[in-house]
């Protein structure tokens, strides 16, 4: 390499290198310092060499230690946007006001802001609802709703608002403890996400068991579905519900993913799989291949289950593959007590980035099609409708149940209790504050009898903003709101109503709304 081609910052930091190492050797030989010190240009010294003659990173090449910085900024870009750019309505996908509405919840102390709104309400996509000048009196005591059909011989009361599907493996065991002491201290349900029930979702709680592809806790040697399992645990008294988990909206069309360091000993036995190894559950299920099928196993589940309500979880993709489940429900007569439509904009610990952002229905459009499906085949009266995807306030329940949904979930709202903050490395095993790992340093830092509360304090706290939020509409009940009342600004000096939009039941000439969900 000529001079003349070597570039300045390559050139200096050799020569700066050389310079210390000549100056701390002549010290040294001066008795000034001891001879340790050398230490400290050798090891520049020898960083230096490493990157200049490495070849699998250029910037290190090019620029020795300079480059390491590079390296060094962008692991903690996450927590320099967060904390010092990142204004209140900017995080992605939770930002810094939605993140806040939880803590401020679940910690039980001050919920108001101050000054004015920091949204812009004249901005395209803008939504909001329309209060009343004679609001009512909504007791959030009330608002459960009772899901199970005339087939169904067990129903459940549930909570509006519930733990949405997240696994024993993808979180903590403490985490999941936190959140199940919690479920049961506020009187709602703590669903098990696919990974299967563990001790820790045994502290009280009413539990929902989700049956994924792997069929974890009911699954046989070869990965097949076992019934005698099923049976075994759908008898646990705490086991309120069945979901069947066909799709979910961060990655539809593709299995849960485990990664290896998070598959201990405790979660293999629990799946009856073998530890330390990435765990891919299939992305189809193997106990039926079409709608009649799918339909005739959901029955089969109600019948093990002793009458348990049974309904499946799914991201709308193909419209064209849910009519033909609600045809096969319409002819065979099985029908399902629940459906959990989940939202593309769900979360999840892991899942490649074009299934996470490219791929599913969104919730508002999801809600809208089942609705309307379930309507036309006559079954909206016998089948719930649960949402899932981005659950925080109670505008965001408020809309979900205007659009046709009767309950809801959320996820990542109470991870937030729990104390998330969002770090965006779910799937590295190094959570921070020990939610989303199985590494004992970190999981032990969460305080179950403390978290166990603010999971309770924020259900309370935002269906006491739900009662207020629909009192203000006008209505008593989540179940009363209509679409009517939400409004979008689609363009420049145009707002259309929800019902408009969605339903398509306005009368222009008298604008009087007449759809009636």
């Amino acid at each position: 390499m000529s001079f003349n081609k070597i570039h300045f910052p390559f050139l200096l930091v050799w020569l700066s290198t050389i310079l210390l190492l000549v100056t701390f050797g002549s010290l040294v030989v001066s008795h000034v310092i001891v001879s340790t010190w050398l230490l400290f240009p050798l090891l520049l010294l020898a960083l230096v060499s490493f990157d200049t003659f490495q070849k699998k990173h250029a910037i290190r090449k090019n620029y020795p230690i300079i480059g390491r910085l590079r390296y060094l900024l962008e692991s903690i870009r996450p927590e320099i946007r967060q904390y010092f750019f990142e204004n209140e309505l900017d995080g992605k996908p939770f930002n810094r006001r939605q993140r806040s509405i939880v803590y401020q919840r679940a910690k039980d102390v001050k919920q108001t802001i101050s000054f004015g709104m920091q949204d812009d309400p004249n901005r395209i996509g803008y939504e909001w609802a329309a209060h009343t000048i004679y609001p009512k009196k909504a007791d959030p005591a009330t608002f459960r709703v009772l899901i199970g059909n005339t087939q169904c011989r067990q129903p459940y009361n549930a909570s509006i608002l519930n733990i949405g599907a997240m696994s024993f493996g993808a979180l903590s065991k403490t985490a999941i403890a936190s959140l199940n002491k919690g479920a049961a201290k506020g009187g709602f349900a703590h669903n098990t996400g696919e990974g299967g029930i563990s001790e820790y979702h045994l502290h009280g709680a009413d539990i929902i068991w989700q049956i994924g592809t792997g069929y974890f806790g009911c699954r046989n040697n070869d990965g097949s579905f076992s019934e005698e399992l099923f049976a075994k645990n759908a008898g646990i008294p705490e086991v309120k519900m069945i979901e069947l988990k066909l799709s979910q909206g961060a990655k539809p069309g593709h299995g849960g993913l485990l990664p290896a360091k998070k598959n201990t000993p405790e979660i293999a036995g629990i799946r009856n799989i073998e530890p330390y190894k990435n765990v891919h559950s299939p992305s189809a299920h193997t106990a039926f291949s079409n709608a009649i099928e799918l339909v005739h196993f959901i029955g089969r589940l109600r019948e093990l289950s002793d009458g348990k309500p049974v309904g499946f979880k799914i991201c709308i993709g193909r419209e064209q593959e849910f009519i033909e489940i609600i045809q096969a429900i319409s002819e065979t007569g099985i029908i399902p007590d629940f459906i959990n439509i989940d939202g593309a904009e769900g979360g999840t610990g892991a899942a490649p980035l074009e299934f996470m952002d490219y791929m599913g229905m969104a919730l508002t459009d999801a809600l809208v099609f089942s609705n309307k499906t379930l309507k036309e085949f006559d079954l909206k009266k016998h089948i719930k409708i649960i949402a899932s995807g981005k659950m925080i306030t109670a505008f965001d329940i408020s809309k979900a149940m205007a659009l046709g949904a009767d309950a809801c979930y959320t996820s990542r709202g109470m991870m937030f209790a729990l104390g998330c903050i969002q770090a965006l490395i779910c799937d590295s095993d190094k959570c921070p504050v020990g939610i989303a790992t199985q590494d004992r340093a970190l999981y032990k830092g969460i305080d179950i009898s403390d978290k166990s509360v603010r999971v309770a304090n924020f259900h309370k706290n935002t269906m006491i903003a739900l009662a207020n939020f629909i009192a203000a509409c006008g209505f008593q009940k989540p179940g009363e709101l209509i679409p009517d009342i939400f409004f979008k600004r689609t363009e420049e000096n145009l707002n259309r109503s929800f019902a408009d939009l969605y339903f398509n039941k306005i009368n222009i000439n008298k604008k009087q709304y007449t759809y009636q969900n």
